[in-house]
């Protein structure tokens, strides 16, 4: 079995772009990736010094932390198939 992908999906509190982000983030684990994915949404606005930690110069930005290697992907992750392939997830 697959380990599960580690995805941290960085926001700056409750703008649409962040919603948007989180919600078509959500969609695309749920459709593409039930059970074989961990999301944690980091707050830059509560947690800002790891913005300049972790390199994140967008939001909102989703990294792939695992598996190796890390991935970025910045916007709203509205384009489904650019999610899919960034995170390099077999289509059916």
């Amino acid at each position: 079995m697959d380990s599960p992908r580690k995805l941290t999906l960085y926001v700056a509190g409750q703008t649409p772009k962040s919603l948007a982000a989180i919600s078509n983030l959500e969609r695309i684990c749920a459709e593409h990736l039930p059970g074989k994915y961990i999301v944690e949404v980091v707050d830059l606005k509560k947690n800002p010094q790891l913005a300049r930690e972790h390199s994140i110069v967008a939001i909102p930005t989703l990294v792939r932390e695992l598996p190796i290697p890390l991935r970025k992907i910045i916007g709203d992750l509205s384009d489904t198939y650019k999610v899919l392939v960034n995170l390099q997830v077999e289509m059916d």
